[in-house]
């Protein structure tokens, strides 16, 4: 059962709190004494959590891809990549731990695997800088692209931020042209390279690790050049709502597949990413896997050909 629930989710936060006082209830009353009461307000729970999830609107999925129960990229290196060493640093400067990354193996492949991590708790989102990257970060992330076409390894992006730091120490050592050689990169790598929104895919932050030969979403997660509250503040000067400006920016998995800028969109369990962890990073596995498999085996020279043809792609749709 969730700790955190959404305001969307009032009712069926309701009525897990019967069922949670019915349990405790039964432990006194004896076995059996309120299991039919119990599993009657467990499936009608249920049914308002299928309900609720198959008809959200685009401020209801920033809430959920936001939500600090989804599985971070830690969560998915524990879960899906064995024998994996983390390296540091960017050989310049610092190590920045908003972005994490390192070599392991995916299902019996060798790949590199790097991606935003927020942290759990307070200790933790201070170390991570609550998943937002600084130049080092994106440095590091080139140095890990430049070993993985060393050895030619494919590359994984797990993306997961509301942006790169925009703090004056990042500016000052040139996040922006760090953010534009990382996605360079990404462009011109000669292995192939697949991404994962996994939350909140958000502005420069996201796309220099994420212009890569595929883009797959998870169903409930969202992308776009800003936040729906940065929107807000710039375009109508804080005078609607974030949720007005999310429900313009067309920043769903759905609306993003329709105009081609992701490829995939992979199902979350009924409840969203946080309701199960495992099924939700097992079926990320399952999706990168098939995406890797279809690469196999293609040249350098065609990996660079397809991934260009598909950001030149974006946009194009009915034009002459």
């Amino acid at each position: 059962m969730a700790a955190h629930y959404l305001e969307f989710e009032r009712p069926i936060a309701e009525l897990e709190a019967k069922i949670e006082e019915l349990s405790k209830l039964s432990e006194t009353a004896g076995p059996g004494a309120f299991d039919a009461e119990i599993e009657a307000l467990r499936a009608r729970a249920q049914d308002l959590r299928r309900d609720a999830y198959a008809n959200l609107d685009a401020w209801q999925k920033t809430q959920v891809a936001r939500h600090p129960d989804r599985p971070h990229f830690t969560d998915y290196v524990n879960a899906l990549v064995e024998d994996f060493q983390e390296l540091r640093g960017d050989r310049a400067f610092a190590d920045d731990q908003a972005i994490v990354g390192g070599i392991g193996r995916f299902r019996g492949r060798p790949l590199v695997i790097m991606g935003h991590e927020k942290g759990r708790d307070t200790v933790t989102r201070v170390k991570h800088n609550f998943g937002m990257g600084r130049p080092d970060g994106y440095r590091k992330a080139i140095r890990l692209m430049e070993l993985a076409e060393r050895f030619n390894l494919p590359v994984v992006t797990l993306v997961d931020s509301a942006g790169a730091y925009p703090g004056i120490s990042s500016e000052e050592r040139g996040v922006a042209e760090a953010i534009a050689r990382s996605t360079e990169k990404c462009l011109q790598l000669d292995t192939p390279n697949v991404t994962v929104i996994t939350g909140e895919g958000m502005s420069g932050g996201a796309i220099a690790i994420a212009a890569t030969s595929r883009v797959l979403i998870l169903e409930h997660a969202i992308y776009s050049v800003i936040s729906p509250e940065g929107a807000n503040s710039i375009l109508w000067r804080g005078a609607r709502t974030a949720a007005d400006a999310a429900k313009a920016m067309k920043i769903t998995a759905q609306d993003l597949l329709g105009m081609k800028i992701v490829d995939r969109i992979i199902p979350e369990p009924t409840g969203g990413a946080h309701s199960d962890p495992e099924a939700a990073m097992a079926a990320v596995g399952d999706a990168v896997e098939e995406e890797l498999r279809t690469m196999d085996g293609l040249s350098a020279e065609e990996l660079r050909k397809r991934r260009a043809e598909r950001f030149y792609a974006i946009g194009r749709s009915g034009l002459q």
